[in-house]
């Protein structure tokens, strides 16, 4: 089993001058931390105006920076939100091939949609039709990674011409693609696509592990990959906070691990929310005492408590644990010393064999992956002489014939100001038409 450590970057009310400085910075010490205890991925969201639950809203921008104080740790975007009103596929394309240069080669591609109506009403992306922007565009950005060029599409949500997508990541096709998952179903189609379920681990092993067999069944039978590469894997996302003394993890870590549900809910299902005013944090403290615990509690208390709580999902087939970090008000330093604890007094317990696990994983999936590779639709490579020419703006002002006097005056100066060749000097006398 691998093991990873997971960012909203939470921040409760009230708020102070330098919080969030404070928030990122502690941020970037755990994930360096955590590479030199051999944690194996870090993960961070994409959220946008989520007050509180999420200050995420640009994880390429932290993931760069953790890129560059650390060696092995992967870095997973958990999620980029893909509906074109968040994202042009074409510029995701450059973030996540840049930032896998940066890393050299370290990038988890981490896709989802959204159900708060916070993020999706302000960039208006309407909730009927944001499953199928998030298909669309997902597999488009595939294609612009993995293609020389890319041919152009015209979609229902997204369309743009042929252009060569640049950079290209250092991993081939693309980095190991992934989506947000908060049910089954979105787990099945996870497999139906080929590509990694990330899941909150809100669901005792044996529940887990029905998810799990549904998920790899259909890998072996119905799975039409989106992208260029399949990514088996299954990632659940839970609490976390350890101390030698049982009680003393609860009341550091309970509390922040409640909050994180209670929030999500405020934004995803129950709440009210007035941008800039509402205290999400007063609300959850009049209620906190009355919230159940569930399953995802279990990442909370001794090492031999979460040994047994780990051991439940491995049997299942989870092929890897993340754990919130900075959930509501955790501190920093109880932050680091349970990630010491973990990588001391838990983690070895399950390291030893997993390489082996792995490959014997692999090799029983081969042929089920070859098989579902070649049910996958091929976007069409343009033949060379398909390829359109783009003629450069300067050009196409020269040549174009403009009949008002004031706009022939316009392009008389800017010839003049632009001191260089408005001809392509190889093929003068022939202007090409213009896309």
């Amino acid at each position: 089993m691998k093991f990873g450590i997971f960012y909203e970057h939470q921040l409760p009310r009230p708020w102070n001058e330098g919080d969030e400085l404070k928030l990122f910075q502690d941020a970037l010490d755990q994930v360096e931390l955590a590479d030199r205890l051999g944690i194996d991925h870090a993960w961070e969201v994409e959220h946008h105006f989520l007050e509180e639950y999420s200050h995420s809203s640009a994880p390429e921008v932290f993931l760069a920076a953790c890129s560059q104080r650390t060696k092995a740790i992967r870095l997973g975007h958990g999620i980029v939100l893909m509906p074109p009103g968040y994202n042009h596929p074409a510029r995701v394309a450059e973030r996540i091939a840049t930032l896998d240069l940066v890393s050299n080669g370290r990038v988890e591609f981490g896709t989802g949609e959204s159900s708060a109506l916070l993020e999706l009403g302000g960039y208006r992306v309407p909730v009927a039709e944001k499953r199928a922007m998030w298909r669309e565009t997902v597999e488009q950005c595939l294609n612009m990674m993995a293609m020389n060029p890319y041919p152009g599409f015209e979609g229902k949500y997204f369309s743009m011409p042929c252009r060569n997508i640049v950079p290209k990541p250092v991993q081939k096709p693309h980095p190991p693609v992934w989506v947000a998952c908060s049910n089954r179903e979105t787990i099945k189609l996870a497999a139906k696509l080929g590509i990694g379920a990330l899941t909150f681990a809100f669901v005792d092993p044996r529940e887990a592990k029905q998810w799990v067999d549904d998920y790899y069944r259909i890998i072996k039978e119905e799975c039409v990959p989106i992208g260029h590469s399949i990514n088996p894997n299954i990632c659940m996302v839970t609490g976390f906070s350890l101390h030698q003394n049982g009680e003393e993890a609860r009341r550091r870590g309970l509390d922040g691990f409640k909050f994180f549900g209670y929030a999500l809910g405020h934004h995803y299902i129950f709440g009210e929310h007035k941008p800039g005013r509402t205290d999400i944090w007063k609300s959850f403290e009049a209620v906190k005492d009355k919230m159940p615990e569930n399953a995802g509690s279990g990442g909370i208390g001794t090492p031999d408590t979460l040994i047994q709580h780990l051991k439940g999902f491995q049997e299942s087939g989870v092929d890897q644990v993340a754990f919130i970090q900075q959930g509501g008000r955790n501190r920093h330093e109880h932050i680091c010393e349970s990630l010491d604890i973990f990588a001391r007094d838990v983690m070895p317990e399950f390291k030893a064999k997993e390489d082996e696990r792995q490959k014997r994983k692999m090799e029983e999936l081969a042929p089920y992956l070859e098989q579902a590779m070649a049910r996958k639709e091929r976007m069409r490579e343009l033949a060379d002489d398909e390829i359109p020419n783009v003629i450069a703006l300067g050009r196409q002002i020269t040549q174009n014939p403009v009949e008002d006097p004031a706009a022939a005056e316009a392009r008389k100066r800017w010839s003049q100001n632009a001191n260089v060749p408005l001809e392509d000097p190889a093929k003068k006398g022939r202007a090409p038409a213009a896309e």
